[in-house]
């Protein structure tokens, strides 16, 4: 899977703080459901937003937590590093997807905004690795961008935070690529301090499906939480 985060790393997290709706209902249902203690699995963890979340929801759970690209695993380890409850806990792995070793049993699986990275094999192939593991009920926990199909994808706003004497703005647009794919464009407007103003541009793919196709490829129940975010039930 292509590096699309690390040139942006620094920035993810204030994208995170502007849309916390995934995280709020995560923990929620994380809290209510009865995993037996056995492992989370935690595929992109990112910075470790859902790790925290995980973390703080279930606290008698090991969490493996996967995350490929390497600017994002910094933040992650100095996270998991500096907190004693999570460097117990967590374990951080660089694997893709397709190269995974996972324990013979997962309780749960987060997997939020990275499963439109793959494509439908590449999504095949990891539900062939994880469906097995997963006892009955168990949740996966899936977050996407509300795009179903390809289409022209006007600016939006993104983000919009001050961290110290600096502004840092974010939009989002997005045109038809090759097959399923859309092509998006991140744009990060730094202004404020005492450096010039940056514009930064950073270009990722995503292949557009639904969450009833994901229920239609894993064959698993599948419940809309949010806008954005779904549970599949094993």
């Amino acid at each position: 899977m292509d590096d699309f985060y690390s040139p942006v790393a620094e920035y993810y997290d204030l994208v995170a703080r502007a849309h916390s709706e995934g995280d709020t209902v995560l923990r929620e249902r994380l809290a209510a459901t009865a995993l037996n203690g056995e492992p989370i699995l935690d595929l992109g963890a990112g910075t470790g937003r859902t790790v925290a979340a995980i973390a703080e929801s279930v606290p008698q759970c090991d969490i493996l937590a996967v995350e490929p690209a390497p600017a994002m695993r910094a933040v992650l380890m100095h996270r998991v590093v500096n907190d004693p409850h999570l460097r117990q806990r967590v374990t951080v792995v660089a694997e893709p997807v397709d190269k995974l070793h996972l324990p013979d049993k997962l309780g749960a699986v987060v997997a939020y905004g990275v499963l439109g990275h793959l494509c439908r094999e590449k999504r095949q192939q990891l539900w062939q690795l994880l469906l097995p593991r997963l006892s009955a009920g168990a949740p996966i926990f899936v977050e996407l961008l509300p795009l179903e199909k390809p289409i022209v994808l006007p600016a939006f706003p993104l983000a919009c935070e001050t961290v110290g004497k600096r502004h840092y703005t974010a939009s989002l647009q997005g045109e038809p690529g090759p097959d399923d794919t859309m092509l998006l464009t991140s744009c990060w407007t730094i202004r404020g301090g005492p450096c010039p103003a940056q514009v930064i541009r950073n270009q990722s793919v995503w292949h557009t499906f639904s969450l009833a196709e994901l229920a239609q490829e894993t064959r698993l129940r599948a419940e809309r939480l949010t806008a954005q975010a779904g549970v599949l039930y094993a």
